[in-house]
């Protein structure tokens, strides 16, 4: 994955998301942004391309107030100009049946929580493999 990459770290809890971003920074990822729930990222995702800051990777919690991870995963995938996009699910939900219904809504991984480089690593390198 290119050191280009811009990430949007999308968590209620400012910690998580402080998590999160020093787990990029480990990994050599320099260009993230944050959003406290899904409304806030789909407000810097449609702004982004205007802002010339083109975000291209999503990392999301799924449990948020106003708009949660899966309800902004589906409106991503809605989106023609957005469908495209990698969205991360990470979530303190363990249970396969979480993992199916974010398979199913278009995840391209799962993360079960607590996040820290060599889980996100782990997943990044996935999804990018996936992904060719």
């Amino acid at each position: 994955m290119s050191s280009e990459f811009h990430f949007l770290v999308v968590d209620d809890m400012p910690l998580m998301r402080h998590v999160a971003t020093i787990s990029l920074h480990a990994l050599g990822y320099t260009k993230i942004s944050e959003a406290a729930n899904g409304e806030q990222a789909l407000r810097l995702l449609c702004s982004s391309p205007a802002s010339g800051t083109q975000i291209n990777f999503i990392i999301t919690d799924w449990c948020m107030p106003i708009m949660d991870g899966m309800a902004l995963l589906r409106t991503v995938r809605a989106r023609s100009e957005l469908k495209h996009l990698p969205v991360l699910m990470v979530s303190a939900q363990a249970e396969e049946e979480e993992r199916a219904i974010a398979a199913q809504a278009g995840t391209d991984g799962y993360i079960v929580k607590p996040l820290n480089p060599e889980n996100l690593k782990a997943a990044l390198d996935s999804i990018l493999t996936k992904r060719g």
